[in-house]
């Protein structure tokens, strides 16, 4: 059992952002995270090895902070009563883990998004990952030079994933993107107002120079070849509506971004819609409804690493009670929002996606269940029960973003613990 004034979960952008606002506060301040090292998705392999200086910047600050520690490889499982989290730790070697009860007073929750994934005829080919998954593996050393690879969905993060994957020596065969040309000559436009962001996409667009970036377009259908693995994929391009097929290794596809929700409706945080996608309402200062407990960054609505730094510093300088303090970050806050807005009504899916699934394309991939018997159902509830889709150890967080596309579902539960834990943790925590 250990006692701390502010718990943050998520050691991303925002939650990094969150611990360094509210450590001039003092008090005891824990950052919380289940990866080895922090840095979420955006600082994928630690903040002091990336070229965004705030990111090593904020670590280095941390690190020398007295008041703040930093809880890796720590996974929170559920809340047991108010003011408590039940955590797992990692099991190192000779050792079994452990399971602890973190009590506070006030908590910050930053715990991201995750990737969109929508079902089509071979999306759960070998070869067919998300975009940002393959991204992430490539940073961590998988190979991928001299294959072919085709990044298909829709937003900014495919011009970031196609530029990591040359810089690793793949083939980028083209860049599929869904949102017409009216939308993304408005957006480009509108970058005017963010000098930063408009001389990140020039940087992007320079380094993909030759890579066919296909407007208006979307995957189709994947095709294995003898051995079952991915060597072509089908796609259908313009108003025309005329098809093509690509060959390719490897397709990455990137539909967007999920808030990770699990956590703040297991606490009771009131959520609403926002942008067509459920989130988690939060008032001037980061707070959600319930007493104490603050959200930052993705979970209150996409926004990207501009947006979840501000957010995270207004929340732990509320946290801490550094109110006066905060006055540049609202107007800074009000400014990215803008750039969200913009980004949401560029890269809106088109409702063709949601009709690609064949009656035998799996939809619940840890279940096996596929479209035919899914569409018959009217709820989320429904098909769980009669299914099971959704109860796979992923617990609906794949096939619940694809469900809300396909039928407009949105699960109305958490299912407890909300992530994967040991036999052994589960024993010694008995109110399970």
């Amino acid at each position: 059992m250990k006692y701390f004034d502010i718990v943050v979960v998520g050691a991303g952008p925002a939650g990094l952002a969150a611990a360094n606002a509210a450590a001039a506060g003092g008090g005891s301040i824990a950052v919380v995270d289940d990866n080895p090292v922090a840095g979420g998705q955006i600082w994928r392999g630690g903040p002091q090895q990336q070229s965004d200086i705030r990111a090593g910047a904020m670590w280095a600050a941390l690190q020398a902070a007295p008041n703040v520690s930093f809880l890796p490889h720590t996974r929170v499982l559920y809340a047991p009563a108010p003011g408590q989290l039940q955590v797992q730790t990692a099991a190192a070697a000779g050792s079994a883990g452990s399971a602890t009860t973190l009590h506070f007073n006030h908590l910050i929750i930053a715990t991201g998004a995750r990737e969109r994934l929508l079902p089509f005829p071979g999306w759960t080919l070998p070869g067919v990952t998300g975009a940002g998954g393959l991204q992430a593996l490539v940073k961590g050393g998988y190979p991928v030079a001299g294959k072919r690879v085709m990044v298909a969905g829709t937003g900014p993060l495919l011009l970031a994933v196609a530029a990591t994957l040359r810089e690793r020596g793949a083939h980028v065969v083209a860049i599929v993107e869904q949102a017409p040309l009216p939308a993304l000559a408005r957006f480009a436009g509108s970058l005017a107002a963010t000098p930063a962001k408009a001389a990140q996409a020039l940087r992007l667009f320079a380094q993909l120079r030759g890579i066919a970036y296909v407007r208006h377009s979307h995957v189709v259908s994947a095709r294995s070849n003898a051995a079952g693995a991915l060597d072509a994929v089908r796609v259908r391009r313009g108003k025309s509506g005329t098809e093509q097929v690509l060959d390719c290794d490897y397709l990455a596809c990137g539909y967007g971004l999920l808030p990770n929700l699990e956590l703040a409706q297991a606490l009771g945080c009131a959520t609403t819609v926002h942008h067509g996608q459920t989130v988690v309402q939060t008032g001037s200062w980061q707070q959600t409804d319930v007493p104490g407990v603050y959200c930052a960054g993705e979970g209150t609505g996409i926004g990207g690493v501009d947006l979840a730094l501000v957010e995270g510093r207004i929340a732990g300088l509320a946290a801490s009670g550094q109110t006066q303090r905060m006055q540049a970050a609202l107007d800074e806050r009000a400014r990215w929002k803008k750039f969200a807005a913009r980004l949401a009504r560029a890269f809106a899916l088109r409702p063709e996606l949601a009709t690609l699934a064949a009656d035998d394309t799996i939809v619940c991939r840890c279940e096996d269940v596929p479209h035919g018997e899914l569409r018959a159902h009217t709820s989320w509830r429904s098909a769980k029960l009669q299914t099971r889709c959704g109860m796979g150890p992923c617990q609906g967080r794949i096939c619940g973003g694809a469900t809300e596309v396909l039928y407009g579902w949105r699960p109305d539960a958490v299912r407890m613990p909300i992530a994967p834990a040991r036999i052994a943790t589960l024993i010694a925590t008995s109110d399970v």
